[in-house]
């Protein structure tokens, strides 16, 4: 499984960067959580074997996180965002920590048990609010450890947006689908376990074409496969600066593929005429588009409803470089 996690809406160039990295998506992902967990240490907490942490300096706008058989890899992340990764929060649900948290970058390999590598393929992707996976908590383990990470939480009211039905009839929207993929059966496949053991898992979607299971995030596009909207919700926060809860009702999975103007885009192309759409990543992006909360009603028949509620906030007390290794 390879995701990637990103800020709250920035500039065209890192907006391009998260399409790029989300390209090898294939599996879903758990983006964002109203809660966040205090953090278990000890030694009953989960670690790795062992990992090497290097700085990154490369100055290379890709960023990548992936669970390979017996191996978590990480490239050119910033601890902020390893912290998103390990805690399942958005950007501005974390508080405080030096400057540099945001800004120096590494590369980590680390190297995972066989047994509980096993345990991580059952258990599947981290579900939104039933608390932090196994290969979540070996991260918050090795953040503590290699970061010196001391964290606490605290909870505000803030606004939220709640994830609703647009028609009092609950009519959806043309793009929103009921999904008949089994994902369950597909992840199984490509871990060798099940139908197809022995053949190399399916190769990405390339940018525009439909994903099986998981989450593709683009520039003005998400792609979504047999994901719960819980799930969507989640993801949304990366795009409104709010958490988003999803409040629908609907239950089960879903396909479907959402396509907006984003508030920033890339510039043109030399020699593009003024009328044609923006390429970027390989994708079309009409600039007379509509916004992301037009697109959720009209293409979902969802809406983004402005309510305040509990937000747990994550407050770094102390983190320092790691000793390179």
């Amino acid at each position: 499984m390879t995701t990637f996690y990103k800020d709250r809406p920035v500039s065209w160039k890192r907006l391009v960067a998260t399409a790029a990295a989300l390209g090898s998506l294939a599996a879903p992902i758990a983006v964002a959580a109203l809660t966040a967990q205090a953090p278990q240490t000890g030694a009953d907490a989960p670690a790795f074997e062992v990992a090497s942490i290097k700085p990154n300096n490369s100055g290379d706008g890709r960023v990548m996180l992936g669970n390979q058989p017996g191996r978590f890899t990480a490239t050119n992340v910033t601890l902020r965002l390893l912290i998103r990764n390990a805690y399942q929060l958005q950007d501005f649900q974390i508080s405080g920590g030096p400057g540099w948290i945001s800004s120096d970058h590494f590369d980590i390999v680390a190297k995972i048990d066989a047994s509980v590598q096993d345990q991580i393929a059952a258990a599947g992707p981290p579900v939104p609010g039933q608390g932090p996976s196994k290969l979540q908590l070996m991260i918050r383990s090795l953040l503590a450890e290699r970061f010196k990470l001391v964290v606490h939480t605290e909870t505000k009211e803030q606004p939220i947006y709640a994830l609703v039905l647009a028609r009092s009839d609950g009519r959806l929207g043309p793009q929103l689908k009921k999904s008949e993929t089994d994902c369950a059966a597909l992840m199984a496949a490509a871990r060798g376990r099940g139908p197809g053991r022995g053949m190399p898992p399916p190769g990405p979607p390339q940018p525009g074409e439909a994903i099986p299971c998981g989450i593709r995030i683009g520039m003005g596009n998400m792609a979504v496969g047999g994901a719960p909207l819980t799930q969507f919700a989640n993801t949304l926060g990366m795009f409104t600066g709010r958490v988003v809860i999803d409040r629908t009702g609907l239950t089960g999975n879903y396909d479907f593929n959402l396509t907006w103007t984003p508030d920033q885009m890339p510039p043109r192309a030399p020699g593009t005429p003024p009328d044609q759409p923006i390429r970027a990543n390989g994708v079309d992006i009409d600039p007379n588009g509509p916004s992301i909360f037009t697109a959720v009603q009209e293409q979902l028949g969802l809406k983004l409803d402005s309510q305040r509620g509990p937000v747990t906030m994550l407050v770094i007390d102390r983190a320092e470089h790691p000793v390179e290794n």
